[in-house]
């Protein structure tokens, strides 16, 4: 039987707020972090914070009181998943232009953004009319999942979000409904929408995930089709948001199926039927070397840095 305190959750949490003096910030949670049992990233801007870290449910609640105690915050914008293993490799912290990279600098005002929209009211808003359903992610997160209906600006990255909508030409007065998978890109686009005199925006509060977990726990009808990329080792998150089908490359970092990890073109930790024409031969014997450091740890019983921590259970 496994114990309460052997559970591994993944905290995602974001907050746009001021923040003068980031390098000291940085120092002191650099400090607090040091003997923690913690993996994950925080990114640490002029315009806020923004991290997913995963641990011990104790340690993560220790971590972010310190955070709010830190920036002099209450309010942190927060997601808790229970997971079976550790998605990350290591922790890192890191300082940032921005929290998410929009490439717009920071906007005067952080609160003018768009109105949020609650998950239990999501379904019902995106079916009326004069809508433009919008999602911000990149195209490779809207291949394996979407909201019907949903407009695609087909973006690379989240930088090419203000040229592809530019080439929308969408009217100034339509009402605009955006999504995301956790809410901050959401956040920074719609700041940025408010800023080009847009004012009828909207947005799907906590994201996809905050979306999913209302729907499981209350038995609410999903109008989400297919499965959720998270960035971290699982990959993509189902409807239960349970580790999902999807498996990646680890040398180009995309999601690939089963079909394509079962391909000829298909080398673990090296290539991809996705990049296998793309990395070049420098990247992809640097990559092969890893991974064959990697298989001999493993073979060894010899801890490494990608290897998986998973749940401990208690008989």
């Amino acid at each position: 039987m496994q114990d309460k305190e052997d559970k591994l959750y993944i905290f995602s949490f974001y907050r746009f707020i001021k923040v003068n003096n980031k390098k000291i910030i940085k120092i002191k949670l650099d400090r607090f972090l040091k003997n923690k049992s913690v993996l994950g990233t925080v990114l640490l801007a002029d315009e806020g914070i923004n991290g997913t870290i995963s641990g011990k449910e104790y340690e993560l609640v220790l971590i972010i009181n310190f955070i709010r105690k830190l920036l002099s915050i209450r309010k942190l914008e927060i997601k808790k998943n229970e997971v079976d293993f550790l998605p990350f490799n290591k922790l890192k912290i890191r300082l940032k232009k921005e929290i998410v990279t929009l490439g717009k600098g920071i906007f005067s005002d952080l609160n003018d953004k768009g109105k949020f929209v609650e998950p239990y009211k999501w379904n019902d808003f995106i079916k009326q009319k004069n809508l433009c359903l919008i999602d911000l992610r990149n195209n490779y997160e809207v291949k394996i999942g979407a909201f019907k209906d949903a407009v695609n600006p087909n973006t690379k990255n989240f930088r090419d979000f203000p040229s592809k909508f530019q080439k929308m030409s969408i009217n100034k007065d339509i009402t605009i409904a955006m999504y995301c998978t956790g809410g901050i890109r959401c956040e920074k686009a719609s700041g940025y929408l408010n800023k080009i005199g847009y004012k009828n925006v909207y947005q799907l509060k906590g994201g996809i995930l905050n979306y999913l977990s209302e729907v499981k726990n209350n038995n609410y009808r999903s109008s989400w089709n297919g499965e959720c990329f998270v960035f971290d080792g699982r990959v993509t998150v189902n409807k239960n948001l349970k580790k999902g089908k999807y498996y990646q490359c680890y040398g180009c970092r995309m999601p690939i199926t089963h079909n394509e990890k079962n391909s000829t073109l298909y080398i673990k930790g090296v290539q991809c039927p996705k990049c296998f024409n793309t990395r070049t031969t420098n990247q992809k014997a640097r990559s092969a070397t890893r991974q064959k450091q990697i298989d001999l740890a493993e073979k060894s019983n010899i801890s490494h840095p990608f290897q998986k921590i998973t749940v401990v259970n208690s008989q």
